[in-house]
């Protein structure tokens, strides 16, 4: 299909919705004015960017029909699951929770419940749903996120729970609005799906191959979300360095080419990326962050495993020493460069000279933070199905001393920021008191600071950092940027 085709088939597949979101929002315009009371709604996501950033548009689509966000589920009359796949906790809690609104439901029998994402592209998941919680009124899975309020405008006259799971990867729709979680902040979706296949990883099979967006349609994007207040925007995917592969010739352009000309836009301030896959991140990628005056000095470069041999086990195409050199050229290219990364810890096979590199590579790069988690099989992937499976309490024998090593660098990383002064983009006041702003700044460091006020929301500033902790930096504003 052409890209002109596709545009005018994913226009035709918005305007099918906007007449069941027409509908639903009439229906619920004539309760509100029977009632006086707005029907409202909970969403509680799990996992990763990409998931949140489908909340907002479930959460887009919600506020047009005529909900508003209510505080908690067991009041709210739509509570909706988006849920991941990559970790066994997530699912057990989404199990958990399930649970938990069956009684809920047989005193509100007009409450709906529906459960959608990742996990939901697993087949023995939703036999599972359909066995044991035969109270959820809808599932879908994440290729047909913009049906969502056909599938409910079906949902208000049935019983029965209605399954509508695509097991293609589907073509990216454009148009969909969103809520943003963040005023002065916001995610794009550049690529959806994965190619790549680590052998434990159940991403590919839940979100599909690779699909990259037009880059005329991600630029834009963020030109109205500027438009409309937004300073940072962070660029979405599974694997931003794969961006492109997918497209016509004629409209192809890499990752890294993609960023010289967001970096363009005008009166967009700082851009982020993530995630950025070891195995082909290029060098023009990191001249690009080099080159590029908003592109924040900040790299999410999981490394998973320091083992070659667990690399190898795992499909990741990179070995320890290649891992090493990529950061040596980023952190010359790049002044100031901070680093995260993930690390998965008791992999099969995995013995402790393979925990040992791991903790060499911690060692070496210094990790500003990073995601250290114990492996779970995940069912579907080859993984699950290797000898040597780690019993659990030595994974987390092990998992405590990578953590400790983690925490130790990264609160000597920070310590090292004293007297610093660092450029703060201010998303509002803290959480625990409303006297202190917060933001973060170039290296994604959490900063706390005392002065100026509300009105520095989405203003940049320089802070002086008086009092670093292990996870964040407090110290006084300095001066306003603009």
């Amino acid at each position: 299909m052409s890209k002109r085709k596709q545009t005018e088939v994913a226009i035709e597949k918005i305007e099918e919705q906007e007449k069941y979101i027409e509908l639903i929002h009439r229906m619920n315009e004539d309760e509100f004015n029977k009632t006086g009371k707005r029907k409202t709604f909970y969403i509680q996501t799990y996992g990763c960017q990409m998931n949140e950033h489908d909340s907002e548009m479930l959460i887009s689509m919600l506020e047009s029909i005529g909900y508003s966000q209510g505080i908690s589920e067991e009041m709210a009359d739509i509570v909706i699951y988006n849920t991941c796949a990559v970790r066994e906790n997530a699912e057990l809690k989404v199990y958990g929770n399930l649970g938990h609104l069956k009684s809920i439901k047989k005193k509100r029998p007009g409450m709906k419940i529906v459960v959608c994402g990742c996990m939901m592209q697993q087949p023995h998941v939703v036999e599972e749903i359909k066995k044991k919680y035969n109270h959820v009124d809808l599932v879908f899975g994440t290729h047909n996120l913009y049906k969502f309020p056909e599938l409910l405008s079906n949902v208000f006259d049935r019983e029965d729970i209605l399954v509508d799971v695509w097991d293609v990867d589907g073509e990216v729709v454009e148009g969909l609005k969103s809520n943003r979680k963040f005023d002065v902040k916001a995610f794009v979706n550049i690529m959806y799906g994965c190619n790549n296949f680590c052998t434990y990883c159940i991403v590919p099979y839940t979100r599909g191959r690779e699909r990259s967006r037009l880059p005329q349609d991600i630029i834009t994007e963020i030109e109205n979300l500027v438009q409309n207040g937004v300073k940072e925007v962070t660029l979405l995917g599974q694997n931003v360095n794969s961006y492109g592969k997918t497209l016509d010739e004629k409209d192809r352009i890499d990752f890294a080419n993609l960023l010289r000309k967001v970096n363009e836009i005008n009166g967009l301030e700082r851009i982020r990326f993530m995630t950025s896959h070891p195995k082909d991140i290029s060098d023009e990628v990191i001249y690009a962050m080099r080159d590029c005056e908003k592109v924040c000095e900040f790299l999410h470069l999981p490394f998973q495993a320091g083992s070659t041999s667990l690399l190898k086990k795992m499909n990741r195409h990179y070995s320890k020493e290649d891992y090493l050199k990529i950061v040596e050229k980023a952190k010359k290219e790049v002044p100031n460069l901070a680093f995260s990364t993930d690390i998965m810890i008791g992999f099969p096979g995995e013995t402790e000279e393979d925990v040992n590199d791991t903790i060499d590579v911690v060692k070496k790069v210094r990790y500003d933070s990073a995601f250290t988690f114990i492996y779970s099989k995940r069912r579907g992937t080859p993984a699950a199905k290797m000898e040597n499976q780690i019993p659990e309490d030595i994974k987390h024998k092990r998992f405590d001393r990578v953590l400790e090593e983690v925490n130790k660098i990264s609160g000597e990383v920070n310590s090292e920021y004293l007297n610093k002064i660092v450029e703060v983009l201010v998303e509002g006041s803290s959480k625990k008191r409303n006297d202190i702003m917060t933001g973060k700044s170039r290296q994604n460091k959490t900063v706390n600071f005392i002065g100026g006020g509300e009105n520095l929301v989405g203003k940049l500033v320089n802070v002086r950092i008086t009092d670093p902790k292990s996870f964040s930096l407090n110290g006084e504003l300095v001066e306003v940027i603009r």
